[in-house]
């Protein structure tokens, strides 16, 4: 269900998704340009993109897309990998710090939860989080350009990948949009989403 017709319907519910959902996409983006800057490349930093300030991120397509379709994206935040201290190792971790920042939230989250007497709403809106965001991370898997798990991939398998990857990227969208239209992106994310859960499911005892 896309937010615009959830604000119609249901404008507390709005509220509770929209704003975990903006604020998680931009820690997910932000989480990038930080290990980036940890790393030895400044772009992000010079630019103004460590910082949570929506206005800095939000992309007109993608904040569209958030309404009328229920997921989006915001500006990715430019990285130099020519910049990294080590090129190969800054693909993996740059690439997976957004992923890694979406499910230590979710962790946090459900931890909170289960420390603090939380009121019904209070908990409804902190699951809410957790859902998003370990949503976001099991899309982000996903390796297929331009999502993170294609790069943490090129990464990994630095030897044999990166032209594959490099050639496949102009395409990647394309390609998403017809997994999803095939029903496969789904499983793909359920699978992912399954991984997630039984990581902070053993994390959490």
């Amino acid at each position: 269900m896309g937010l615009l017709r959830l604000l119609t319907t249901d404008p507390l519910t709005f509220v509770l998704v929209a704003i975990p959902l903006l604020f998680s996409i931009i820690i997910h983006e932000v989480a990038h340009g930080w290990v980036a800057y940890k790393m030895g490349d400044s772009t992000a930093k010079w630019l103004g993109r460590l910082t949570l300030n929506p206005l800095s991120h939000l992309d007109p397509i993608g904040t569209l897309m958030l309404f009328l379709a229920g997921f989006g994206w915001a500006k990715p935040v430019p990285v130099n990998f020519e910049n990294l201290s080590d090129k190969r190792k800054g693909l993996i971790f740059v690439s997976s710090a957004g992923i890694m920042a979406n499910i230590l939230i979710a962790f946090f989250s459900l931890l909170l939860v289960r420390l603090f007497s939380i009121s019904p709403l209070g908990v409804k809106a902190t699951l809410i989080v957790v859902q998003i965001n370990i949503t976001l991370a099991a899309l982000n898997l996903i390796p297929i350009p331009p999502l993170d798990g294609s790069k943490i991939l090129m990464g990994i398998a630095w030897e044999r990948t990166p032209s594959f990857f490099l050639r496949l990227e102009p395409y990647g969208f394309f390609i998403i949009i017809g997994l999803l239209y095939l029903g496969i992106l789904d499983p793909l994310i359920g699978l992912f989403r399954w991984i997630i859960w039984a990581l902070i499911g053993t994390l959490l005892g």
